[in-house]
């Protein structure tokens, strides 16, 4: 997950605080404290960190909270609010020409994943917003980024426009609008060229495409595992081309997350999508507020409701509520669901979007991830129709038989069914929830 570490450290905080009846002046003190640390060790930039606690000290001893019935709660909240806010606070949505083609430059170092971002924002228009983009290779110094730009273009059936090595970037830059407009694109997406720093001749190069071409959005691609340098080449851009907005890739690793925290507040420029995965569906767009959720280990059920409408079909979806909230759910319908879930990306990224998921119990010894899928599925095809819908006959001899037809073990066998036990009961607990009986979990802010 993305700010997995700082995740944790601000939630180990927030969770001693939050049940409190009253919020004294010094448990906010030691709150502020643990927060500005974590973030510091996030590295975000020390100015940001002493702003943002600043704010959160000044509301968190207010009268918001104090006379608040739920002062612990509402603590919690004001901190949400300011990493929100921090981040941008609204989600910046790409700005689109009155008269098609819009032209978008994908700006950025080398190694930032740049070419890939420009294919995966290409996959992202098309499938989100039905739109029609052109592909522009116009980085004629690197052979390996035309030849990239154009094996990506296959994988998502998307036309490619490149003139190959000797072109100038410029003149490809004019022609790929030109062709656009006769063929009728709405976007068209333009893969600059990058270094391995910010020189002179780079920036020279991307004004001249700049002035020419008069693009609708500058987009910069920075590598969010750099921490402060992502703020640093972002500031370079910005005072070159006045970029228009950040896409952060490589934000689902074991980043530490300051470059996410920090770029809105130090260049004043939105983040507009965030890389989280290799995959060329997963590019998403950024919402502060979600990702804040997602920090303080609230879940992000918006983006996970918007996951599941892409990819899940509504008739089945309903059927498999019902049978969930009956407890008539079985190994048959689990092996359809995983079919579905498997399209809506790592199991392990939507575990993530689930609030309060890490504390739920029974949760954290259910760590599926998508490697074990395959064993999951080879095990429930392994058996009967009957065993399936009743797994209470499974015994010792069926589950021998079961793990040697699977290709996986015995124990492996024992601890699917015992799982799947401990999810049905998660159902139930999650049923009573709605229906507002006592020992149903209690989510913050849902």
């Amino acid at each position: 997950m993305a700010f997995e570490g700082l995740a944790d450290r601000l939630q180990g905080t927030i969770k001693k605080i939050t049940g409190k009846g009253k919020v004294t002046e010094a448990d906010v003190k030691e709150m502020t404290r643990e927060v500005r640390l974590a973030l510091l060790e996030a590295d975000v930039n020390f100015k940001v960190v002493k702003d943002l606690i600043k704010r959160i000290k000044e509301r968190a001893v207010g009268q918001e909270v104090m006379d608040s019935l739920t002062p612990g709660q509402q603590v919690i909240k004001v901190v949400k609010e300011e990493l929100t806010e921090l981040m941008g606070g609204e989600q910046s949505k790409i700005e689109v020409n009155n008269k098609p083609p819009t032209v978008i430059m994908m700006v950025g170092l080398q190694g930032a994943g740049k070419t890939t971002t420009t294919g995966k924002l290409a996959n992202h228009l098309r499938k989100q917003h039905n739109r029609k983009p052109l592909l522009v290779a116009a980085d004629v110094y690197r052979p390996a980024a035309i030849d990239q730009l154009q094996t990506l273009g296959k994988q998502l059936d998307l036309p490619v426009f490149s003139k190959g090595t000797e072109a100038n970037p410029v003149d490809i830059a004019n022609e790929a609008i030109k062709q656009a407009k006769e063929d009728h694109q709405d976007y068209v997406i333009i893969d600059t060229a990058g270094r391995l720093h910010v020189d002179e001749n780079l920036m020279g190069e991307l004004q001249q495409i700049k002035s020419d071409v008069n693009p609708s959005e500058i987009l910069l691609v920075v590598d969010s595992m750099t921490g402060q340098d992502a703020v640093n080449v972002a500031e370079s851009f910005d005072e070159q081309l006045d970029i228009s907005g950040v896409v952060l890739t490589k934000l689902d690793g074991d980043t530490r997350g300051g470059a996410a925290l920090s770029i809105r507040a130090v260049t004043g420029k939105p983040i507009k999508f965030a890389g989280m995965g290799e995959k060329l569906d997963q590019l998403e767009a950024f919402h502060p507020d979600r990702m804040a959720s997602r920090i303080l280990g609230m879940g992000d059920v918006f983006s996970l409701i918007e996951k599941a409408e892409a990819e899940v079909d509504e008739e089945k979806a309903k059927e498999m509520q019902n049978k969930m909230k009956s407890m008539s759910f079985t190994f048959e319908d689990f092996l359809e669901q995983m079919d579905q879930v498997k399209n809506m990306g790592p199991i392990d990224e939507l575990m993530n979007m689930m609030p309060g998921s890490g504390k739920m119990k029974g949760m954290k010894n259910m760590q599926v991830d998508d490697k074990q899928l395959s064993h999951v599925e080879a095990i429930i095809q392994s058996m009967t129709k009957k065993e399936r819908v009743e797994p209470s006959v499974i015994n010792a001899s069926r589950k021998k038989r079961i793990a040697q037809g699977s290709g996986t073990s015995v124990a492996q066998v024992n601890r699917l069914l015992k799982q799947f036990e401990e999810m049905k009961k998660m159902m139930k607990q999650m049923t009573n929830q709605k229906k507002g009986k006592k020992g149903g979990m209690n989510f913050p802010f849902m």
